[in-house]
């Protein structure tokens, strides 16, 4: 891991200034894509009953409107999985999580992109909205950092166009299944950053990321939108942080709010734990192959980008094919390691960007192509690996946390998670009845 912690950018102060130039704010950079901005965005069909006498359609619930009209309770969140608990000596599903930072959609239509993605092949995703994304530059007054003057961003505010876009896809997002999280607002990091505020600022944070997520209408002015359909103070349940900073004082103000994850460091191929006493599960980013490098890299576009370039986000063009190559292989290398052993959910994340001529998005796309194909994979948002998680036998899951990165269980599944039991034969005397 000492190699790791050296190469990891987004926690090394060296590079903060780096990163809020060019990385994780950089999903703010503009695209040269052929998606136009505000053009509706199609919602995917929900999968019906394909036989010759369809399935009466169930009543739509009521549409409640909350506050000021931005947000809604629709009911239950389409399309999501039953939760099963795994049989005595099953072998676990491959939980592969794809959660974005930021999430905001620009000309360059990536969000809509992925959507597509996602539902191409029944995937789901967490998306963790920036809340500033929503709020209107001239209204930029609204937002009081911690530790910052009124206003301050380290990330730039969209255009009135793009909120709308983004409006449009997180709605559409929700109804095709995914998660909206959050990567709270102004992505401050380094020296004066999100690490060096207390919970008590944490939790003004989050409470203005909500605020603009649920006052959105009334912030931009909008009228040609309907609210978005879900109630945000149910929904949010976990977040990442910025640069993977400030989670230590974050913790504590998530479980007040009744989080469930926090995703916000960084670890290794294992099962997850339960963090704060139990109340929260850590889910972090995880070291993975670097095709080439004796040395792991972080299972997220920019770690990648800056062990082959640095921060520079336009490099060579010759050397684009291969950095694609190798991104791609690292994230299937991360892949096969724990498909083929321990079978550890596994985590990665991206942005919404065009670094290096937006190889790391193809590289992302072609690796979820690939995992998507493979028998027992599971395309999961984080609230959906938690709904598993927490269904699961706790005597089971301390078994499988057991197995280190790459080690499989000795003897097969079966031995490992107990034979299942024999059905039992019914008596002479019962079979004569």
């Amino acid at each position: 891991m000492d190699a790791l912690s050296r190469r990891t950018l987004l926690a090394a102060g060296a590079a903060t200034a780096a990163t809020l130039a060019t990385g994780c704010g950089s999903d703010r950079a503009g695209g040269g894509g052929e998606h136009k901005a505000g053009n509706a965005v199609p919602v995917a069909p929900t999968p019906g009953n394909h036989s010759a006498t369809p399935a009466p359609a169930p009543q739509k619930p009521q549409t409640v409107l909350i506050g000021d009209g931005s947000t809604s309770d629709t009911g239950a969140q389409p399309h999501q999985p039953v939760v099963e608990r795994l049989e005595p000596g099953q072998r676990p599903p491959q939980f592969v999580v794809f959660s974005w930072d930021g999430a905001g959609e620009l000309d360059n239509g990536l969000f809509a992109r992925f959507r597509r993605l996602a539902r191409e092949h029944n995937a789901s995703m967490t998306f963790f909205l920036s809340g500033l994304y929503l709020l209107p530059e001239s209204k930029k007054d609204l937002y009081r950092p911690p530790q910052h003057k009124v206003g301050a961003s380290e990330i730039g505010y969209l255009s009135d166009q793009h909120i709308h876009d983004t409006l449009e896809n997180v709605h559409a997002a929700w109804l095709e299944g995914h998660e909206i999280g959050t990567h709270f607002n102004g992505h401050f990091c380094g020296s004066t950053g999100v690490g060096q505020w207390s919970p008590e600022e944490w939790d003004s944070e989050i409470q203005q990321a909500m605020d603009f997520v649920t006052n959105w209408r009334t912030n931009t002015g909008f009228t040609d939108l309907p609210a978005l359909p879900f109630d945000y103070r149910k929904e949010l349940i976990g977040s990442r942080t910025p640069c993977l900073e400030g989670q230590r004082n974050l913790l504590p103000t998530a479980v007040k709010r009744g989080w469930r994850y926090d995703s916000s460091g960084n670890g290794t191929q294992v099962w997850p734990q339960k963090i704060q006493g139990g109340a929260l599960w850590d889910l972090p980013l995880q070291a993975i192959p670097f095709p080439g490098h004796t040395f792991q890299v972080l299972s997220m576009d920019y770690n990648i980008m800056f062990n082959q370039c640095g921060p520079n986000t336009k490099a060579d063009p010759a050397l684009y094919p291969g950095f694609q190559a190798q991104a791609r292989d690292s994230y299937l290398m991360g892949f096969d390691r724990t498909y083929n052993s321990n079978r550890a959910p596994y985590i990665i994340g991206n942005h919404f960007e065009e670094w290096n001529g937006g190889i790391y998005m193809n590289a992302v796309e072609e690796a979820l192509r690939l995992i998507a194909g493979k028998p027992e994979v599971r395309l999961v948002s984080f609230r959906q690996l938690v709904d598993w998680l927490d269904a699961q036998d706790p005597a089971v899951l301390r078994k499988l946390r057991s197995l280190g990165p790459g080690q499989s269980p000795a003897g097969g599944w079966e031995g490992f998670l107990g034979t299942p039991a024999a059905p039992p034969v019914p008596s002479p005397t019962a079979a004569a009845r």
